[in-house]
């Protein structure tokens, strides 16, 4: 019945101009999810059944010591276009959120240079980036820029309004974006199999609200019974049998909350709602219940996109495309520990999950999801930051394995444009890019050569050179620690090395300072 109801808002993707055959460089499918933990996946260590995505990792890889930006708009900006997201002005170097004026005309994304190149390409999913699909270099998109799941009324067939779906229609967001990206790579196989194509997915879930289909939940019925603290610990077990990751698990920090919390939750919800990371065995009966069941929906979500990627996949291989498909699935941040209650507010009479639901994660199952890492999405430890990375490409990957490179969402333009061998025109004022290729890595495990990875939002700021990282929360002390022997940042040695945290707090400033006279130039 999906596809049925799909075929009615989607109908089938429009051709257009072919700009080369290209038949020996790699397609490239990027899938981005919303708010996934670094352990939420088997393959990172979770419980969640996610046997499509595993599949990918054990055929390919996973990269242990990947980045975002801690945020989602920052994180699209610099995935799409190679900068850091405050040098093409979507983020903000005063501690302001939100975009910051127009992206330079010398930061293209990265769709427009491939198609350029000869590519086709498609977007089907979350949008957040400044512009319209179409017309930012994408040749069909389904966007979705919409937190009902289960019936948006804002989103978008090639960049014209779609009518709102109506409560009761057989309609979900993960599958409905994969349902679109399938159909383009149909349309693709059936007319224009000898061009590359460029598929960017960008799911909207497991942000919140918590929603999923009934079934899914129902396959986590009484799992998370036993809490967080108990689920974080046995999650960090399995990702010591999996990779090293130099790290101890970090105590839950109970004077931490939610970076964004609205009042009407504890009106809406009552005291169930829980607001700090604090021991399972203290919250009474009546709230474990009601917790358990936000991280069992949770996790239906983040089944549901392992499902999904399941179809794209087979639809790669039944077209033959898969072998020579660079396939690279990531989140935007970390899990979100916020707590809030909009849009079209909460039924607390409705099924748990359902589309008259809001509900978040919390702080609580937050952590355990960024297992073992401390904060949550917003902050720019590595509990907001760091993402699983899995990389499948069969025909570059003959062995598989995991990959301890520190790498960034700056390195993924440089990646893609090296696989597509395309060599855009230099533009009129564009700084050199500061990410870096990672296809040595992906291809020989070599190190990527670069002197910094750098973080600055909403007051949150860090920056990493080679294992040493200097962190700060908004509004606090700068810490300093080792990530070669602490990677979930547990013994602050700042008062122990007080020359390294000035060097690197100088460092940190200089990028601060070329980034504004970047702005200011342009």
């Amino acid at each position: 019945m999906i596809r049925i109801a799909l075929g009615f808002w989607f109908g089938v993707c429009l051709s257009g101009s072919v700009f080369g055959a290209g038949v020996d460089r790699p397609n490239i499918v990027i899938i981005l999810a919303d708010d996934l933990g670094f352990s939420d996946l088997g393959c990172y260590g979770g419980e969640i059944q996610t046997p499509n995505l595993d599949r990918l990792a054990d055929r390919g890889l996973r990269f242990t010591q990947f980045y975002n930006t801690a945020r989602c708009w920052p994180t699209r900006a610099a995935l799409m276009t190679g900068y850091y997201a405050q040098q093409v002005r979507r983020d903000s170097l005063d501690g302001k959120g939100g975009g910051q004026g127009t992206r330079p005309d010398w930061a293209p994304l990265v769709a427009q240079t491939l198609r350029e190149s000869g590519y086709r390409t498609y977007h089907s999913g979350k949008w957040h980036l400044d512009g319209k699909p179409l017309a930012t270099g994408f040749d069909h998109s389904y966007n979705n820029n919409d937190s009902r799941n289960f019936y948006p009324r804002q989103h978008f067939r090639d960049d014209v309004k779609l009518p709102p779906v109506a409560p009761g229609t057989d309609y979900y967001s993960t599958t409905a974006i994969t349902q679109h990206a399938i159909e383009c790579l149909v349309e693709h196989q059936n007319e224009r199999a000898d061009q590359p194509f460029f598929s960017y997915v960008a799911y909207i879930t497991p942000h919140f609200p918590l929603h999923a289909p009934p079934a899914d939940i129902a396959k986590y019925d009484g799992v998370y019974s036993r809490g967080w603290d108990a689920t974080r610990q046995a999650r960090f077990e399995r990702q010591n049998q999996l990779f090293s990751l130099n790290a101890r698990l970090s105590p839950l920090e109970s004077t931490v909350g939610p970076p964004y919390h609205f009042d009407n939750v504890r009106e809406i919800l009552g005291d169930v709602e829980v607001n700090r990371e604090v021991a399972w065995d203290t919250l009474k009966s009546d709230q474990q219940v009601f917790q358990a069941t936000k991280m069992q929906i949770h996790a239906a979500m983040v089944d549901r996109i392992d499902q999904e990627v399941g179809r794209l996949v087979e639809t790669l291989r039944a077209a033959g495309k898969l072998d020579n498909t660079l396939v690279m699935f990531l989140s935007d941040n970390g899990a979100s520990s916020e707590l809030m209650i909009r849009g079209d507010g909460h039924n607390p009479e409705a099924a748990p999950g359902s589309g008259e639901t809001h509900l978040c994660l919390g702080p609580g199952w937050s952590s355990c999801a960024n297992t073992p890492f401390r904060r949550h999405k917003t902050w720019v430890h590595e509990g907001g930051i760091a993402t699983p990375l899995i990389v499948h490409w069969p025909n570059q990957i003959r062995d598989g394995g995991v990959r301890e490179q520190a790498g960034h969402v700056i390195d993924i333009v440089p990646t893609l444009l090296e696989v597509a061998g395309a060599k855009p025109q230099a533009l009129s004022g564009a700084p050199q890019r500061p990410g870096r290729s990672l296809v040595p890595a992906i291809t020989t495990n070599a190190p990527i050569d670069r002197e910094y990875l750098w973080w600055l939002h909403e007051g949150n700021r860090a920056i990493r050179r080679g294992d040493w990282k200097l962190v700060a929360a908004a509004n606090e002390p700068w810490e300093l620690y080792d990530l070669g022997i602490d990677r979930s940042e547990t013994s602050n040695l700042a008062e122990k090395f007080p020359d390294r945290v000035a060097e690197l707090e100088s460092l940190w400033q200089s990028q601060v300072t070329k980034t504004r006279e970047l702005m200011r130039d342009d």
